[in-house]
């Protein structure tokens, strides 16, 4: 089973005007990176930002949002959104500002 093409025209939408962004295939999906670091993406299951472990608390508070357990294990730092979350501009641009908050603190790769 391939990622939704929607969800990543969706993303690309939301990360259009944001220097250092790239593409890269990663495990059945797409991963989108700042500066070579991984921010978001799509996967089979839906769609995924790297947060990071002291944001996570406020990204599992917008509604929508579920912790990710990749392959059934648990994924720190990470969370999902579901459809209607995703279909919601305001709540998607909320978990994806929590993203960039956490992916710029990282050096760049």
């Amino acid at each position: 089973m391939s990622y939704d093409e929607g969800l990543a025209d969706l993303m690309r939408g939301d990360l259009t005007d944001t220097p250092g962004i790239s593409e890269k295939r990663m495990f059945g999906g797409l991963a989108f990176m700042l500066d070579g670091n991984m921010l978001c993406g799509v996967h089979p299951g839906g769609a995924m930002y790297r947060v990071g472990k002291d944001n996570e608390p406020f990204a599992l508070a917008i509604p929508g949002a579920r912790e990710m357990a990749f392959t059934g294990r648990r994924m720190g730092g990470f969370v999902e959104l579901d459809d209607e979350a995703m279909a919601d501009d305001t709540r998607r641009t909320r978990v994806l500002d929590l993203a960039f908050d956490f992916i710029r603190t990282m050096p760049a790769k």
